[in-house]
């Protein structure tokens, strides 16, 4: 995992989680990552201090204490909630059908009645998401990243 630290357009601070950089660039690309306070999907890294070892020969004082998300350990109490979301991301997506791109042509079916309801999980453009909002059909971006069953061994 590597955490980011963000900014949206707005000037609102914020953490973001990620698996990889290029998880972070696939989601900002697709218009996942926004601004929890104002939902701003202009959002991009803010400054952050690097985090630079000490010399061998340097000594740390006693009071020094290593900042919790620039490379040291993930606090067990972040762990232990992230553990849980990606537990029930697994379990939910367990009884959802992966529809791939016809994702929001199958919500809107579904949403209209056109077909009969069912989970499912796929993917949509950020202006498809934004469209079936506007519409009332509701949808939610995924925490985690995951593979399409194609890509899966």
């Amino acid at each position: 995992m590597i955490v980011f630290d963000l900014h949206c357009a707005e000037g609102h601070r914020f953490e973001g989680w990620f698996g990889s950089s290029g998880d972070f660039a696939s989601q900002q690309e697709r218009g996942l990552v926004t601004c929890p306070q104002c939902g701003s999907s202009e959002v991009g890294k803010a400054p952050m201090a690097p985090a630079v070892p000490r010399k061998g020969n340097q000594l740390s004082s006693p009071t020094e204490n290593k900042a919790p998300m620039t490379g040291g350990e993930i606090p067990p109490e972040v762990r232990k909630a992230m553990k849980a979301l990606a537990e029930a991301q697994q379990k939910a997506l367990a009884n959802s059908k992966w529809v791939g791109d016809d994702f929001a042509e199958q919500s809107r079916a579904m949403h209209y009645g056109e077909k009969d309801l069912e989970a499912i999980h796929g993917k949509a453009t950020l202006k498809e998401a934004k469209e079936l909002l506007d519409e009332g059909i509701e949808v939610s971006p995924l925490p985690f990243p995951i593979a399409e069953p194609e890509e899966l061994n």
